[in-house]
């Protein structure tokens, strides 16, 4: 059996101006915003109303992530202990469902802190260029490929 080679070719752009022009043109005007937008408070209700599955969490972790890269890079940087804090909320709401066999139910507290994260992120991908995001979701799959984010594993019972 022959050996793979680890070299993978680059991909090439054939329209470098419209690349360009693209990155620089706000989130708002595109329409992708709006998909965004509707799949990150689809899951946001869905956890309001108890019948959230293990997409509508992943879809939620997913947007305070790049609520917190887009943060460390300057936009909503004012807001960043307020996303750390719906981050928290939302490791021990996941922690807890992932324990309860995959039933994600939000209590008030936790359903607070994650709402005000969904307003800053909103208010985020508003303010920032295709480009600034796409820099975000980056620095988001290096953390995760480094693995400095903290993983969703259910508590060991140790016996003693």
């Amino acid at each position: 059996m022959k050996k793979r080679s680890k070299y993978k070719p680059k991909g090439v752009i054939m329209d470098t101006m419209a690349w360009l022009r693209a990155g620089m043109t706000r989130l708002e005007q595109c329409s992708a915003s709006v998909t965004l937008k509707i799949r990150n408070h689809d899951a946001m209700n869905q956890l309001r109303l108890g019948t959230a599955t293990h997409r509508n969490v992943d879809a939620i972790i997913d947007a305070m992530n790049v609520a917190e890269a887009l943060a460390k890079r300057g936009t909503g940087a004012e807001w960043a202990a307020e996303i750390r804090t719906a981050q928290d909320h939302l490791l021990t709401l996941a922690c807890r469902g992932v324990e309860n066999g995959y039933r994600f139910i939000g209590r008030g507290e936790e359903l607070k802190a994650l709402n005000l994260g969904m307003e800053i992120h909103d208010a985020q991908l508003d303010a920032v260029t295709i480009r600034e995001l796409e820099q975000a979701m980056d620095d988001v799959l290096e953390n995760l490929r480094l693995r400095k984010m903290r993983m969703i594993t259910p508590r060991k019972e140790t016996t003693t």
